[in-house]
């Protein structure tokens, strides 16, 4: 009852905001179980980086979008993990015609296993999964670049 009451007490914008990132989950979740070779083109050109330059771009607007992205994640009934989430985010930055690179990565964990991790960076910084990367080895990379 507490969390709805503070939904309720947000602004119209913050509230549209956590409408967009559950919408984009989902949709990211259903891009995820399709084959990566067919998602791989939507998520930008292949192998480049955008600008670790400060943008015109609104740090608040990178901020609340990373912000709602985590909370939404954890209220979604599918896995909502790394790729997820940055796949969400980039929609959503893409959106709003903000460049951002998405990274995938690899590393062996504490028992040996091969783990993968994504995350999501516009500008210098870093919308979603930042917890963790610099473990992790740069394996491909995909630019979402807004200026064409």
């Amino acid at each position: 009852m507490r969390k709805l009451k503070l939904l309720l007490l947000l602004n119209n914008k913050m509230k549209w905001l956590l409408l967009e990132s559950y919408f984009y989950l989902g949709l990211a979740r259903i891009l995820k179980g399709r084959p990566f070779s067919k998602i791989a083109p939507t998520l930008g050109e292949k192998m480049t980086e955008t600008s670790n330059e400060i943008q015109s771009v609104d740090k608040k607007t990178l901020s609340e979008i990373s912000q709602t992205i985590y909370l939404m994640s954890k209220y979604t009934f599918w896995e909502s993990e790394c790729l997820v989430k940055a796949i969400a985010a980039m929609k959503m930055l893409e959106r709003r015609k903000i460049e951002s690179t998405l990274y995938l990565g690899t590393a062996k964990d504490e028992n040996g296993h091969l783990v993968a991790h994504a995350w999501l960076r516009s500008g210098p910084y870093y919308v979603t999964g930042s917890e963790g990367m610099e473990r992790f080895t740069v394996v491909s990379k995909f630019a979402k670049n807004m200026r064409r």
